[in-house]
């Protein structure tokens, strides 16, 4: 089996610091290297701690929809002019040591309520984007299959978060496309309404479709790699054989393509596409970016949006040639995603040269015996994992031993022995 052991550098945790962040007032908390084991009842802090790291590694919570959430309710219940969440973590990786913080600032202005964000890398501001790749993680939750069955959107958020962890260079672009793509979205609102606006339309398109070639070009190739390691687990080790996944990129490139893919078939010409977008210059792709917007125009003014492009490319996996989304049991589907999972872990760790730090929220329960201890294997031979659990008698003996077990019971954390009953 291949997996992180065999690299030397590893990313590591050493310390985590949170300042009334969910239900931690106040936090220190030295994280040893290898797997970490969070119990508790329910709602004690074990996914707050997880949910941390993520965020840090992210600036994106997995959990809340306002970054307001994230801040401890009592602090909010203050007359203070400024309130301040507080997450740092001090992280040892192959680059040196490095302390990485995210400030969530409430301020009282004339009776209103603003929020913002700092974040610092070795007590230096930075931009919100250069936090990215500072520490790098992968993250299994109960509702991933969630991500198969729910819209484009939540697929694209988990392509882009993937890619930003590690390419800096594809996240700019990313911003910078988004951004054009707002200005030319409001382009085409004018014209739609008011009849103006043809004039500048050509100047975000161009500025659009170049972007827009190296963002389909960038996620072609990082499909390639995941598919090739997702198959091989999945067949190999999750199905002994008996299964083949496909992980199909599915990019909307071309209006027709998407829309005429018939529902529950593998279209074998999406393959085609990301093959193509792999093996062609950006030129060559961003030109038949712009004929496809060309082709368009008049339904994009119509609905004065622009329908095509990465902001509305999408993934799928398939079984012998059926979209597990629509036709999978829900093993099925949990099979898949734990494949689509160690694949992402083996795929960081060859574009970084360092194992990503693995954050496991309750998700052993889910499994069965097999595909638990295929799981497990891989916790125990990364460099630094972080599982929680309500009930530690579901793990073995063994692994309990290996693992450093820490109990989390309202918002506080202490080192614990687990006994066995047995």
């Amino acid at each position: 089996m291949t997996n992180v052991a065999g690299f030397l550098n590893a990313m590591q945790i050493t310390h985590l610091s949170l300042t009334n962040f969910r239900n931690y007032g106040r936090l220190e908390l030295a994280l040893p290297a290898g797997t970490t084991l969070l119990f508790g009842a329910n709602a004690q802090g074990k996914t707050n701690l997880l949910e941390a790291i993520y965020y840090l590694a992210t600036t994106r919570s997995p959990y809340a929809s306002h970054d307001s959430q994230l801040i401890n309710w009592e602090a909010l219940q203050g007359d203070d002019l400024i309130v301040v969440g507080r997450l740092a973590a001090q992280v040892s990786t192959g680059r040196g040591d490095l302390r990485v913080e995210m400030r969530l600032i409430r301020e009282n202005r004339n009776g209103n309520g603003g929020f913002r964000r700092e974040a610092l890398v070795n007590q230096v501001k930075v931009r919100l984007m250069d936090l990215l790749s500072n520490i790098r993680v992968v993250q299994f939750l109960p509702q991933d299959v969630q991500v198969l069955t729910g819209p484009p959107a939540g697929r694209r958020r988990y392509l882009d978060i993937t890619l930003c962890q590690t390419d800096p260079i594809y996240c700019q672009t990313l911003a910078t496309y988004n951004k054009v793509l707002e200005q030319r979205n409001a382009t085409l609102r004018r014209m739609n309404e008011e009849g103006v606006g043809q004039d500048v339309l050509p100047i975000f398109t161009e500025k659009l479709v170049n972007l827009g070639g190296n963002i389909f070009r960038r996620r072609a190739a990082f499909f390639l790699e995941l598919a090739r390691q997702a198959q091989r687990i999945h067949y190999e080790e999750l199905t002994d054989g008996q299964e083949a996944i496909k992980l199909a990129y599915l990019p909307r490139i071309s209006r027709d393509r998407v829309d005429n893919d018939p529902a529950g078939q593998y279209n074998e010409v999406w393959e085609e596409t990301s093959d193509w977008l792999v093996h062609s210059t950006t030129g060559a792709i961003a030109e038949r970016f712009q004929r496809a917007l060309q082709g368009a125009m008049s339904r994009d003014v119509a609905q004065a949006r622009t329908s095509v492009g990465p902001h509305r490319d999408d993934w799928s996996l398939w079984v012998n040639r059926r979209d597990l989304a629509s036709y999978g049991s829900r093993g099925q589907q949990r099979t898949a995603m734990l494949a689509l999972k160690l694949a992402e872990i083996n795929w960081m760790t060859g574009e970084t040269g360092e194992t990503p730090i693995l954050l496991l929220d309750e998700v052993v329960a889910e499994l069965d015996d097999k595909r638990r201890r295929l799981l497990l294997d891989y916790v125990q031979r990364g460099a630094q994992a972080l599982l929680t659990a309500t009930d530690p008698g579901m793990l073995s003996d063994a692994f309990l031993a290996q693992s450093t077990n820490m109990r989390v019971e309202r918002g506080r954390v202490q080192p614990a022995t687990i006994l066995s009953e047995g």
